[in-house]
């Protein structure tokens, strides 16, 4: 598969993602009321795919460094549209959490795959513009999504918004499975089938937990989490290779994405009561005060790409953590008129874009080539857990008002600005240039 199509792949798989979450938001008060739903089982249709996804990301990279990353996109792109078909067939909400809980492990397939397949595809000093398109595609979904789900909704029902999936993920998917894929070194390593199984118990009660609250399963999680660090350091192939484990850059890299993730959703769940209860303004006008953080979102990728090439991640990504953290805390004053908001929204775009772009490129470039589907499962989970957590720590907080939360985020923000300090480190050499030259061969990158 060339270039230019393995890059357009990748954009619909990570845009098909971000739409699925952004439109099932607005979809949600219809759906209740037309399948006589409690509160309780309409959220489970977003649990129950987080869930899944969480728990199998990790070891759907592995499937992909083994079996081909773009077999694994196939799987998940048409697995995916076959799922969300099944939805807006559904008769009762049972049928759509069971089937959302699919989608979920077909999403899992296909999230990894979307940055394994531009690993394999571009040369490691290259990666910057792709994965610069592929985050200003996000950033765009994420805008378009509540307007394009409310208006499916409005329109023909809650379950169009299912039904949006269906052609782009099949052509894709068809596209990928039939079009001639140039051959690749694939990882020789045996799956490790026990650590993957504890791997994602762990992050299913992780995600539980941070969803419901505390329970047996946050219990259970913590047992099965000590035996899966027992079995890794055990095992003759575990699931995540050493090298990544040892990787201080690649672990900067994920808290970065953890800790950003996590302060956005966390910001826009506190911004949505700040608007709207605080403000008076309705949901459209809501909408138009927050437009500038996708706007910043989106023209910040292609820049970080360049900012990358100059200053490096190490400079980038403080830089931008630091702007995303001003733009919080600008937010917290939202009450004090229009200018603050705009202002405040811009900032968390701009930062939040250049962020993403720039530790996505540290964990796929540090990975080995054999590697890059589990470096991207690892990015995907960070992007996924972080979300959950962000929205966990500030719903307690709003008890002391709007104010406080937004406060508390943007100072772990600002801390965890200190985590991106040790994207310095080199990146380690891709597999492909070890098998050209015979050797180890350094790619030169900037602190």
């Amino acid at each position: 598969m060339n270039r230019r199509l393995t890059l357009a792949a990748s954009v619909s798989g990570a845009v098909t993602v971000a739409l699925d979450g952004t439109v099932l938001t607005v979809a949600q008060p219809t759906l209740q009321r037309d399948l006589d739903a409690t509160f309780a089982e309409v959220q489970w249709t977003s649990t129950g795919y987080l869930i899944a996804v969480a728990a199998l990301l990790v070891f759907a990279g592995r499937l992909g460094d083994r079996y081909g990353h773009h077999r694994l996109f196939a799987l998940g792109m048409l697995g995916f549209g076959a799922a969300s078909a099944g939805i807006g067939l559904a008769s009762g909400v049972g049928w759509v959490i069971g089937l959302r809980v699919v989608q979920g492990v077909f999403g899992a397939l296909l999230q990894p795959a979307t940055l394994g397949m531009l690993r394999a595809a571009y040369p490691p000093d290259r990666l910057r513009l792709p994965i610069a398109v592929r985050t200003s595609a996000i950033g765009v979904a994420a805008a378009a999504g509540p307007l394009v789900g409310g208006a499916l909704v409005g329109w023909m029902g809650w379950r169009a918004v299912f039904f949006l999936h269906v052609v782009p993920t099949l052509v894709f998917g068809a596209l990928a499975l039939v079009v001639r894929q140039p051959k690749r070194p694939a990882s020789r390593a045996a799956l490790d089938l026990p650590g993957a199984l504890l791997l994602a118990v762990t992050l299913a009660c992780l995600v539980h937990t941070l969803v419901s609250g505390w329970s047996a399963a946050s219990a259970l999680g913590l047992v099965v989490a000590a035996f899966l660090v027992r079995h890794e350091r055990r095992a003759a192939s575990p699931l995540v290779p050493p090298d990544l484990l040892r990787s201080a850059a690649v672990g900067s890299a994920l808290g970065v994405l953890v800790v950003a993730s996590a302060a956005l959703s966390g910001t826009l769940f506190v911004a949505t009561y700040v608007l709207q209860d605080d403000l008076g303004l309705d949901p459209f006008q809501s909408a138009l005060r927050s437009l500038p953080l996708a706007v910043l979102m989106v023209a910040a990728a292609p820049v970080s790409a360049v900012l990358l090439r100059r200053a490096g991640a190490r400079r980038t990504t403080v830089a931008a953590m630091a702007v995303l953290a001003l733009g919080i805390l600008i937010l917290s004053r939202a009450a004090s008129g229009t200018l603050f908001l705009c202002a405040g929204f811009a900032l968390i775009g701009a930062g939040f874009g250049t962020v993403m772009v720039a530790a996505t490129h540290v964990v796929v470039r540090q990975a080995a080539l054999a590697s890059a589907g589990v470096a991207g499962g690892l990015q995907q989970t960070a992007m996924n857990v972080g979300p959950t957590v962000g929205v966990a720590v500030v719903i307690p907080l709003t008890g002391f008002g709007t104010g406080v939360p937004l406060v508390v985020l943007g100072v772990v923000v600002a801390a965890g600005a200190v985590v991106g300090l040790a994207l310095s480190v080199r990146c380690a050499t891709s597999g492909v240039n070890r098998a050209r030259r015979g050797g180890r061969i350094r790619i030169p990158t900037r602190p």
